[in-house]
């Protein structure tokens, strides 16, 4: 990585903090939206970082703070960016917190690779740890206790109670969590009748499907249970006071010269909504003019652009609304056959095939490519990925590899295609078919694996030189 250090700028002193939990579902997504919304709304500036790969709790995380969230992922970027991105981005801001993902201790190998754990040990951040706290007391300590000795690098420095249901509850668990531990509980999150955030298939409901007026609420109600069951002044106290200036921008992400501007759509709405912060910065720092439609409501693509972007999301929960929209489907469908470039992963593979089927009826999509999906029940590719790159397309070198992740519930229930067609060969990973991902037609790229651009410059820098050629 380059990093070009031309331009000096103020040093700013900023308070430091990992969210972890002992588990996936623990509350450390409604300890850390809490959190960062009460350190908000008493006047200060909160950068948020999620430890990915994510786009949900990143989304709330950013509803929260009112900013972008970014991404830090052990897998997908190295130490070097990680770095670099956590102080360019939390620079000038009072402070900066970290989300954790699964359990603080779960990575990809038994000794924890790539986990919560290791992404606070390579920051040296300290962490405050979330336990859920249902139907037990004393058990809490030998786990906190587990978690403080199991790596002596790592810094639990505060300890919040989840699912406290009574005085008594709260009270025992914290004289043995502090007696056993010596490590401090500085709040708790009650147990409540309904669940802020519901869970489904892929984790906790998105913030875009409460609607902007129910997610604030939301956030408003997380923001008052901090401020009265959370030491707010403690849990500053315990954060690390890092002083850095603003970082300039890795040179991976400039475009040498005068590049000729490019205008770029980006499908953004409630059926697609995972695109990582990092991904359109790189674009935009790359002199492009991202512009955000809504694929339920736009009649039709801009005349203008010059590529278009389809993240992932949930197109099947929104599969009504797109398949009555005909003349947007149409004009996709029309921009993909005269050449335009499109860039699509996951739920925007989906919206480019030919239909969805949902409880018996099916849904028309766009038609590029003939394939039809259905929906499962469980997991069909859930984790990190890694493909090289061995058919032509015009986004990636041949020979490229790259590093992803998956996660989707979706089936391809039929297509009109065979596996050597396809572009990619997964090396790690599910794929779309035959262990083999990326549909291409024309400049249409199409893939289950998402991409987090620091840890892939190639995409950026693809995205952008086919949208130039165009």
């Amino acid at each position: 990585m380059c990093i070009d250090d031309s331009k000096e700028t103020a040093v700013s002193e900023i308070g430091c903090l990992v969210i972890a939990g002992l588990s996936g579902g623990s509350g450390k997504s409604v300890a850390s939206v809490a959190l960062t919304a009460a350190l908000r709304r008493s006047g200060h500036a909160v950068v948020p970082f999620k430890k990915g790969p994510d786009y949900i709790d990143a989304g709330w995380m950013s509803t929260a703070a009112g900013r972008p969230c970014y991404n830090l992922d052990p897998y997908l970027m190295s130490e070097e960016i990680i770095v670099h991105s956590f102080q360019q981005q939390a620079a000038g801001a009072d402070f900066a917190l970290i989300e954790g993902n699964r359990g603080i201790y779960d990575g990809v190998t038994a000794e924890g690779g790539f986990s919560t754990a290791e992404l606070a040990v390579q920051l040296d951040l300290p962490i405050l740890l979330v336990v859920n706290c249902s139907k037990t007391t004393r058990t809490v300590a030998a786990l906190v206790l587990g978690c403080r000795d199991l790596d002596k690098r790592v810094r639990i420095v505060g300890v919040i109670l989840n699912q406290i249901a009574t005085p008594r509850h709260e009270r025992i668990i914290t004289e043995s969590v502090e007696k056993y531990t010596g490590i401090p509980v500085v709040g708790i999150i009650p147990r409540m009748k309904t669940d802020i955030f519901p869970m489904r298939h892929l984790g906790v409901t998105p913030h875009q499907e409460y609607g902007e007026a129910a997610s604030d609420a939301a956030v408003d109600r997380l923001a008052a249970i901090a401020e009265e069951h959370f030491d707010l002044e403690r849990i500053i106290g315990l954060m690390e006071r890092r002083s850095f200036k603003p970082l300039p921008v890795v040179r991976q992400f400039r475009v040498p010269g005068k590049a000729e501007p490019v205008k770029i759509g980006v499908l953004r709405d409630a059926a697609f909504q995972f695109y990582y912060q990092e991904n359109l910065d790189a674009l935009e720092k790359g002199g492009a003019e991202l512009v955000m439609i809504n694929a339920l409501t736009a009649k039709a693509l801009p005349d203008d652009l010059d590529a278009l972007y389809i993240g992932g999301g949930f197109p099947e929960t929104s599969a009504r609304q797109l398949a009555e929209n005909v003349s947007f489907r149409d004009s996709v469908r029309q921009a993909a056959e005269q050449g335009l470039p499109i860039y699509a992963e996951c739920g925007g593979l989906i919206f480019l095939g030919r239909s969805i089927m949902l409880e018996g009826s099916e849904y028309p999509l766009t038609g590029v490519f003939p394939v039809t999906f259905s929906m499962s029940g469980k997991p069909q590719a859930h984790g990190y990925s890694t493909f090289i790159v061995d058919g032509e397309n015009s986004f990636y070198p041949l020979g490229t590899q790259v590093k992803g992740h998956e996660f989707r519930y979706s089936v391809v229930e039929s297509w009109d295609g065979e596996p050597e067609e396809l572009a990619v060969q997964m090396e790690r990973g599910t794929g779309f078919q035959s262990k083999r991902d990326g549909l291409v037609k024309k400049n249409v790229l199409a893939l289950y694996t998402h991409v987090l651009a620091p840890g892939t410059p190639e995409w950026a820098a693809g995205f952008l030189r086919v949208a130039r050629a165009r």
